[in-house]
């Protein structure tokens, strides 16, 4: 909040963002003016600190000027992907008790859908530029505070997420706000300014959407401290790499699923670019296969960070570009003081080399909003905290990703590791992306199935089956086999590149 306004008085002209897609950019000075404007706005209204509001947006310059709006004014905002539908946009907004909403007008579809099912309660509905049917103009109400003004002394605000929902409805995570005198404290995760060297001089490039934690964490926090941010509206490969050449971008954020996707460009067209300047380039939310991040090394350079994490931020481990190469696989060690622990189903530590369920001791108490159930299954009895992942650690205790509890096949009595058997797949020259499930079987149980997204789309899939059992005889014990294999275009993901195993699942409700 208060380095905004800092740069806003060093440098009001300097662009705090690019948005190239809109052919927009916003300076720190319009930024931080506009924020204070509709703070006002928002006080104005009538909301209390601790109140909230939900934001229905795309990569738009309103989302920055709203979010750093409601740190100023004390309040709470919930932003929302552009891809819920109205019940669970009426979820959200219940849970999070959202006192207005305000959307796109590229999102006219979906508004008008909120508004024909109720889904936004009694809430005020409001709308950017010029106004949707049934919503009151958001510019109007904006601007009846035509210049800046001293504002309440408030607590800070900040965002209040929701989780992805890749198993089930998604969990709030609404942690306290910062006292008014204590507004300037450093946050408790620093990794991005101690390893990634965020600072005034930094260009970030943002490829995904600003609704998802980190996009949005990345973004302010690059504002904050004088950077510059490049947001894209939607990722595309090519257009990635002529903003990165185009605006010098120093720093940038991925997720796997668009690493596999550059490298799928013609040699030719990625030699295009240069992208030298690249400095820092991080990667999170799923596993990165050895290959692919080996080959983007070999193209960018050892740049490449790596970080396991969750919105309820109950640890985090980070790994060099340097120490994965000596170690490819690993997805880091704690940091922040935060102590790492593999334990079993009931909560007992396990020897180095054995998986089980990665636990956190150390970091700041978490809860979600309204589920203590879920809360509760998330600790174990020592205190020690879990999003739900299993893996294992070495001698050296670097920490590397297996599945999910809920991922695992369980066929003839065996636990069965999809990702183990995802890594031998996948480094087929022939294979873009793969993802391995398990699916009803008479006999056992489950089977493993293999879906397969060719990197060719026109290959032969006959042939391409024939090779990958012949890889999988050569490198997987027999029960690790695929039994059954499907070819497709593309995997179910979420926005945030997780792969959402369930809706593979889904296909096969009945036993074969």
């Amino acid at each position: 909040m208060v380095q905004l306004a800092h740069w806003a008085r060093q440098d009001p002209g300097k662009i705090a963002a690019h948005f190239p897609d809109l052919g927009a950019e916003v300076s720190f000075g319009v930024l931080d003016a506009r924020a204070n404007r509709i703070a006002q706005w928002l006080i104005g209204f009538g909301l209390q600190p601790g109140d909230g509001i939900a934001m229905l947006l795309d990569n738009r310059p309103e989302f920055l000027e709203l979010a750093f709006a409601c740190r100023r004014a004390g309040l709470y905002y919930t932003p929302l992907s552009v891809h819920l539908r109205p019940q669970e946009v009426a979820y959200m907004m219940t849970d999070a008790a959202a006192k207005l909403i305000i959307v796109s007008p590229g999102l006219a579809e979906l508004a008008a859908a909120l508004l024909r099912d109720g889904a936004t309660g009694e809430a005020p509905r409001f709308a950017l530029g010029e106004g949707l049917p049934g919503y009151e103009s958001f510019e109007a109400a904006v601007a009846a505070y035509p210049v800046p003004a001293a504002l309440p002394e408030r607590p800070v605000g900040r965002e209040f997420l929701y989780s992805s929902g890749t198993t089930g409805l998604p969990k709030g995570i609404k942690r306290p706000m910062l006292p008014w005198d204590k507004r300037d404290a450093p946050e408790w995760d620093m990794t991005w300014k101690t390893l990634y060297g965020f600072g005034p001089d930094m260009v970030y490039l943002s490829p995904a959407p600003l609704y998802h934690a980190a996009p949005h964490a990345y973004v302010r926090r690059t504002i904050t401290e004088g950077g510059t941010a490049v947001i894209m509206a939607k990722f595309d490969a090519l257009r990635a790499l002529d903003l990165i050449e185009r605006h010098r971008v120093t720093h940038s954020q991925w997720v796997p699923t668009m690493f596999v996707r550059l490298l799928a460009l013609p040699e030719a067209e990625r030699e295009r670019f240069d992208v030298s300047s690249l400095r820092v380039a991080i990667h999170a939310a799923a596993p990165c296969p050895i290959a692919v991040k080996q080959q983007m090394m070999r193209w960018w350079g050892p740049i490449i960070w790596e970080y396991y994490a969750g919105s309820e931020s109950v640890g985090t481990t980070v790994v060099s570009p340097q120490d994965w190469l000596a170690r490819p696989g690993t997805v880091g060690r704690p940091v922040n003081g935060v102590r790492l622990h593999i334990c079993d189903d009931d909560g007992n530590e396990l020897p180095v080399g054995e998986t089980g369920r990665i636990c956190f001791e150390g970091a700041p108490r978490f809860a979600y909003h309204n589920a203590p159930e879920k809360t509760a299954a998330a600790y174990n009895a020592r205190g020690w905290a879990s999003l739900g992942d299993l893996g294992r650690v070495d001698e050296e205790g670097w920490l590397y990703l297996s599945d999910r509890r809920a991922d695992l096949i369980l066929s003839g009595g065996v636990n069965l590791y999809p990702a183990e058997i995802e890594a031998v797949i996948v480094q087929h020259p022939g294979v873009a992306e793969v993802a391995v499930v398990g699916i009803p079987n008479a006999d056992f149980g489950e089977q493993v199935h293999a879906v397969v997204v060719p990197r060719d789309p026109h290959a032969d899939t006959a042939a391409l089956q024939a090779e990958l059992e012949t890889r999988c005889r050569e490198k997987l014990a027999g029960p690790k086999r695929p039994r059954s294999w499907e070819f497709v275009d593309d995997l179910p993901r979420s926005e945030a590149g997780k792969l959402l195993r369930r809706i593979l699942k889904e296909r096969y409700l009945t036993p074969s």
